[in-house]
């Protein structure tokens, strides 16, 4: 991951340079959540220093920016084998990179050195927006906005001057979508029903409708460059997850309305078509999964008669995808479902199920498939043509994976104390919600929510250490 030497494309290496960056971020956003962790457990770690609220903001942030940045270097990367050609504005795009490297880079450090500003709009401006996951300041709004169009741009230009395959026609419609769904939260209005209707529309639609079709794009061209996998049968399955994903992730949104008035029908909608979303993905990867394992059982006869067979090219990239397909049907599908329902949301809203959920989502839709894109990116930067599993590669992929599924588990259970505890035995007041804080299942679960944590992070030291070192290992074998 440290040369670019074997790359020949400008598009590849400014892929690359993204990827740096988004891995750098990645472990900022685990160490500040093993600081809010703590903070949970022992409030008094860090006040007045580096206080609950403000670790808690650099890790959802850093989220969010880290999978940003892996997705921008994704496209970049993949550009040139999908269309054929380089990208039409290396040179400003890569200005682009450097300008926002260096404003997430200011934004982190006013987060951590000025921390909260008063109610005024100079606030708003220099510091802190105040909306969860989207609390840019408003200079770095307009920024992120300013450098993708110019990624936009690059895309869609270099798309007409090449080829126009099925992948990059739903990535180029979607990275339009992406683009200005995000202008949803940059107004402001002073109806908080209102504000929080158009907040969720970037959270919700930017995150579970366009983020998920992009991570449909990026698992078939990861399946056609690991595996061989046939275009039609990849591409068929992108345009269905375009088609329920555009659909579902609207109409999804439903199970939220609940909360600011609207009519009781968009109750059951939203539960029913938020849940949907993960199929066709785990559709795409198990169709062509069943095709390659029947390819592999005639592969002796193929030989004979003179046909390529394809085997995995990538061994960890095709890991971390194939845990893509089945995490994200956990996290964003059966987890998320597990509280959408309004019947069951009136008691689960706000508790540690969302944040179970979010744990798990986050990572299985998302995290996955843009780590399978780096070992992908380091295997063309390393110049081999076969790339296999280190020891380092398991127990990453290990670790991380069964850390997150043990904070999972830990939020739930602190969230089905809360159910049972604050909401539905004691009524959901204060009084409640601080009685059932330092209960034995809430503190135990705490606990384990932070163990889970560390070995999430230890997880994370292997795969830097394994992004860093697995393309020289292979290419001095």
């Amino acid at each position: 991951m440290l040369t670019n030497a074997h790359l020949k494309y400008e598009s590849q290496k400014l892929g690359m340079n993204y990827f740096r960056v988004a891995i750098v971020l990645f472990g900022a956003q685990l160490l500040l959540g093993l600081v809010a962790a703590i903070q949970f457990i022992w409030p008094g770690f860090l006040f007045e220093v580096l206080d609950f609220n403000v670790a808690r903001m650099i890790h959802i942030n850093a989220l969010v920016v880290w999978m940003v940045f892996a997705m921008l270097g994704a496209v970049y990367y993949m550009l040139p084998d999908e269309t054929g050609e380089e990208v039409v504005g290396a040179g400003i795009g890569k200005l682009a990179f450097w300008v926002l490297t260096a404003a997430v880079t200011v934004v982190v450090l006013v987060y951590i050195f000025i921390q909260v500003g008063p109610g005024k709009e100079s606030t708003i401006w220099l510091i802190n927006e105040g909306r969860e996951y989207i609390e840019a300041p408003r200079w770095a709004d307009i920024g992120i906005v300013v450098v993708v169009l110019i990624f936009y741009w690059n895309v869609f230009a270099t798309y007409m001057k090449g080829r126009r395959t099925g992948i990059m026609t739903v990535l180029v419609a979607d990275l339009l979508a992406l683009a200005g769904l995000y202008l949803a939260g940059m107004f402001f209005t002073d109806n908080i029903s209102m504000d929080q209707y158009w907040w969720w529309w970037v959270i919700h639609l930017w995150v579970e409708a366009t983020w998920e079709v992009f991570v449909g794009a990026l698992a078939a061209y990861g399946l056609i460059k690991i595996l061989g996998a046939k275009r039609e049968i990849v591409e068929m399955w992108l345009w269905i997850e375009v088609l329920m994903l555009f659909g579902s992730g609207i109409l999804g949104l439903g199970h939220h309305y609940f909360w600011i008035g609207t009519p009781e029908y968009w109750w059951e909608i939203g539960a029913l078509f938020s849940a949907l979303e993960p199929v066709p993905l785990v559709a795409m990867f198990v169709h062509v999964l069943y095709d390659w394992g029947k390819e592999q059982g005639h592969k002796e006869a193929k030989a004979l008669e003179g046909e390529e067979v394809h085997a995995v090219n990538n061994t960890p990239a095709m890991g971390w995808i194939a845990l893509n397909a089945f995490g994200n049907f956990l996290g964003a599908g059966i987890w998320g479902f597990f509280h959408t329902l309004p019947q069951v949301n009136i008691y689960t809203h706000g508790t540690q199920f969302t944040a179970a959920h979010g744990h798990l989502a986050f990572f299985g839709a998302y995290a996955t498939i843009l780590i399978g894109m780096m070992y992908l990116g380091v295997q063309g930067a390393s110049g081999v043509k076969k790339m296999t599993m280190t020891f380092k590669s398991k127990m990453a992929i290990t670790l991380i994976t069964f850390g997150v599924l043990g904070m999972t588990v830990a939020l739930t259970i602190a969230g089905y104390e809360q159910v049972l505890v604050e909401r539905a035995d004691l009524g959901g007041g204060w009084d409640a919600y601080f009685i059932a804080q330092n209960l034995t299942w809430m503190t135990q679960a705490m606990g384990w929510r932070l163990a889970m944590g560390v070995v999430t992070f230890v997880g994370f030291v292997y795969l830097l250490w394994d992004l860093l070192t697995i393309g020289k290992v292979e290419a001095d074998q």
